[in-house]
C-alpha cells in the first residue's frame, strides 16, 4: 500500500514537471528570432562538448605561467571562500552563480585573451564551459583536474621509482622546478648557497569591453 502511494507521489511529481517544460518550450517559441537564436546552435554546442580539445593540462598552464605569457586569463569559478583560502596565480574569482552577471561579460565575452576555468576539480568548470560557449564566446579552455590536479602534479608532485622510463624522471624535474617557482621549498635549498628568490609578479588585467551588437528588427 505504501509503495503504491510513493509511486501516485511521484507520477504526479513527474506529471507536473512535464507541464513546466511544456510551458517553458512554448515561451522560447514565443520569443523573438534574435533572442531564440543568440549564441551557436544546440547541434554545434554538442559537438564542442564532447570534445576533448577544451582542456589543458596542469603542466601546459604551469609552463606558460612561468614564461610569463601574457595572452592567459584564469577563471576560477569556485565561491568566494575557496577562491580566497587558495587559487592560481593571478586568477580572477567569477563564481558560477555570478557567470552570467553582466560584470563578468567584460572577462569572459572578449578576444584579447585565452580564458581558462577552472573549479576543484572539472565539474563547475565544465558547466562554466558549457554556459560560456553556448552564448559563442571564445578561446575557452577548461583546466583538466582543477586545483586538485594542479596540486598533485604541480604543487607536490610525486617522485617517480626507479623502474619508471626516463621520461617520467624529466617531467618530475619540470615539475619540481615549477613547484619552486610558485612557493615550495625543498630540504636541498638549505644546503645550497643562498640565491636571491625570484618573485612572482601579480599582474594588473586590463580588459576591453566588448560592445554590444545592435538588436535585429526595427519599427
Amino acid at each position: 500500500m505504501v509503495k503504491k502511494k510513493v509511486a501516485k507521489v511521484l507520477a504526479y511529481r513527474y506529471m507536473a514537471l512535464a507541464g513546466i517544460l511544456v510551458i517553458l518550450a512554448g515561451g522560447l517559441v514565443l520569443l523573438p528570432k534574435y533572442e531564440k537564436h543568440e549564441g551557436i546552435k544546440p547541434k554545434q554546442l554538442l559537438s564542442n562538448v564532447i570534445s576533448p580539445e577544451r582542456y589543458i593540462t596542469t603542466d601546459y598552464l604551469a609552463d606558460k605561467l612561468i614564461s610569463q605569457d601574457p595572452s592567459y586569463l584564469l577563471i576560477d569559478v569556485r565561491d568566494e571562500e575557496s577562491y580566497n583560502t587558495y587559487t592560481l596565480p593571478n586568477a580572477i574569482n567569477i563564481p558560477l552563480a555570478k557567470l552570467l552577471d553582466e560584470d563578468s561579460e567584460m572577462y569572459l565575452n572578449q578576444d584579447q585573451f585565452n580564458i581558462v576555468l577552472f573549479s576543484n576539480d572539472n565539474f563547475y568548470a565544465d558547466q562554466a564551459w558549457i554556459l560560456c560557449n553556448r552564448l559563442d564566446y571564445k578561446n575557452l579552455h577548461v583546466l583538466k583536474g582543477g586545483v586538485n590536479k594542479w596540486y598533485n602534479t604541480i604543487i607536490n608532485p610525486l617522485k617517480p621509482t626507479e623502474d619508471m622510463p626516463a621520461v617520467a624522471f624529466e617531467l618530475f624535474t619540470f615539475r619540481k622546478a615549477a613547484s619552486m617557482y610558485f612557493g615550495v621549498a625543498y630540504p636541498e635549498q638549505f644546503k645550497a648557497a643562498a640565491l636571491p628568490k625570484k618573485k612572482v609578479v601579480k599582474k594588473v588585467i586590463t580588459v576591453k569591453k566588448k560592445k554590444k551588437a545592435p538588436a535585429e528588427g526595427g519599427c
